[in-house]
């Protein structure tokens, strides 16, 4: 992965066209990235690698590319990244293969242009002004030392008074006390707040309504940086204001950045599937569903799970409480037609702990702090290639 190698998030640019390198600098100060830049490899240096190859090839059954040619004395082996202009690429064509190439052109209809790419090892072609969004993307990756991205969870009522917010609570809190890095997100502006749920609604921080004007990438670091922090996680809630419609395009941005630096998100979801939801819902690694177990929360979860379904691709159900005489947690599923996660019995004294400023999962003994644990453990060795 480029975004792993050494060269401390700097990217190297490597052309000789000033309207290209224009917009390269411009996108990479988009992107919050410092370049090196070399507008053509030196002379001297370059001869000296040919050299090397010529003397080289057929003689000892390589491929004749010189070790720490012309390409590595300018910074080719140690950049995160390297961005190759279409005019230079057949000057960079002997040096040493390395992931995170890219070709970059302003006009790239020259069907050379893909045996150029071979060329040179690149990853991708990208053609400007087609695929700023996309480069800025890359070069903000290095930037950030992008790696895993988070393990990202979403959490939706069946039915009306679920409890899909008290368990979306529980789950970040679970997983910060874990020692994982995590963000809450509230996805429902309809709903109460979940900056209120943990006791945190006057604390500083950005809210959904001050992301609504964003427009393309969000820095995954200032977005941690600018949440309020409560209980050990950082929170992205609604405020008390009268909006509640961020754009569909802001609200991916931010949950795109949110996931960027790894650890656990977890979304708290409205029931509703619209536009907005379904951004967050395509950034899913799995959704769990709260059912209580009754026949007629049920018959409403299937409605809710179709909606969801549309989208996401891992659903998954969560039985909250027994009623007398209602549907076991295995029935509830197999009605759902869809895995179970588990069932998490309703918690006597919970609502009037919350009031007095304790958040759900806060207590670690407690039937839900014991099901969210279990479930990170889970879940997290899964996402890690251990077995569950």
């Amino acid at each position: 992965m480029a975004g792993s190698a050494p060269g401390g998030g700097r990217p190297l640019i490597i052309t000789e066209d000033p309207l290209l390198l224009d917009d390269l600098l411009r996108l990479c100060a988009a992107a919050g990235a410092e370049p090196h830049v070399h507008h053509g490899l030196p002379e001297r240096a370059w001869a000296a690698g040919v050299d090397a190859m010529e003397a080289s090839a057929g003689t000892d059954g390589t491929d004749g590319t010189p070790e720490g040619g012309a390409a590595g004395s300018v910074g080719w082996e140690t950049a995160p990244l390297v961005l190759v202009g279409n005019d230079a690429a057949r000057r960079v064509r002997g040096a040493p293969r390395r992931a995170g190439v890219l070709l970059v052109g302003r006009e790239l209809d020259d069907p050379q242009v893909w045996q150029r790419a071979v060329e040179i090892g690149a990853e991708e072609v990208l053609r400007l002004p087609d695929a700023e969004s996309l480069l800025v993307d890359r070069i903000a990756d290095v930037v950030e030392g992008a790696g895993r991205p988070a393990l990202t969870v979403g959490v939706i009522g069946g039915s009306g008074g679920a409890g899909a917010s008290t368990l979306a609570c529980a789950l970040a809190l679970r997983a910060a006390h874990a020692g994982e890095r995590t963000i809450l997100i509230d996805g429902d502006p309809l709903g109460g707040g979940m900056d209120v749920l943990l006791g945190g609604e006057s604390a500083e921080g950005l809210r959904w309504p001050d992301f609504a004007a964003s427009r393309g990438r969000v820095g995954a670091g200032a977005l941690e940086e600018s949440l309020p922090e409560l209980h050990a996680l950082r929170v992205l809630s609604w405020d008390r204001g009268d909006r509640v419609v961020v754009p569909p395009a802001a609200i991916r941005s931010v949950v795109a950045a949110a996931r960027r630096r790894g650890g656990v998100v977890v979304v708290d979801l409205p029931r509703r599937v619209d536009e907005a939801v379904a951004e967050v819902l395509a950034q899913l690694d799995l959704v769990l569903m709260v059912v209580p177990g009754e026949l007629r929360s049920v018959a409403a979860a299937g409605r809710v799970a179709a909606g969801v379904r549309m989208v996401s691709r891992d659903v998954r159900v969560v039985v909250r409480g027994r009623c007398p005489g209602g549907l076991d947690p295995e029935a509830v599923a197999g009605l759902l037609g869809a895995p179970l996660a588990g069932e998490v019995p309703v918690e006597v004294g919970l609502p009037g702990r919350v009031a007095e400023g304790e958040p759900p999962g806060a207590q670690g003994r407690s039937a839900l702090a014991r099901f969210c644990d279990g479930f990170w453990q889970r879940a997290l060795g899964s996402a890690q290639g251990v077995p569950a």
